[in-house]
């Protein structure tokens, strides 16, 4: 049993999934939309299990306003392929998840701080792994709200 794991003790686990994050716009009032946005890299030969769960969640933030306090693979239509019998989770998108700035956000800079909770595995080394894989993106407010158009 060691010695099956033995290969995975030679690197990081943090290199099975590299977490590019941004937040668009990078400069956002109070009552705005925005998005964070994950552009996901994986190690040469492996891939993201989309079972048991492929999960993004954020600390804390008083400055943006989530939908949800966590994201599934499903929640953000991540698209599941297979090959040769193994299904695995598409990355070519970078993926989008929306946030509305908090009312009572002062100006300043901040820091988002996430994890991605996700099953790596070697189909070529025959073997799985639960890890984590952290992110943060800094982003800024601006005193002022963001005025809502009307129809006219």
């Amino acid at each position: 049993m060691l010695a099956a794991l033995c290969p995975l003790l030679l690197f990081s686990q943090e290199d099975f999934l590299k977490v590019e994050a941004s937040v668009e716009p990078r400069r956002l009032s109070r009552g705005e939309e925005g998005a964070v946005v994950l552009e996901l890299r994986l190690m040469e030969g492996i891939s993201i299990s989309p079972y048991p769960d492929f999960i993004i969640e954020f600390k804390p933030c008083p400055e943006l306003v989530f939908p949800k306090n966590f994201f599934t693979a499903s929640d953000l239509d991540i698209e599941v392929l297979e090959k040769d019998g193994e299904k695995y989770l598409d990355f070519k998108e970078p993926l989008k998840i929306p946030f509305t700035v908090s009312l009572e956000a002062k100006r300043g800079s901040y820091i988002l701080e996430g994890r991605i909770k996700y099953f790596a595995r070697s189909q070529k080394e025959g073997w799985c792994v639960k890890n984590t894989a952290k992110f943060f993106v800094t982003f800024a407010t601006r005193p002022g709200l963001v005025k809502k158009k009307t129809a006219g």
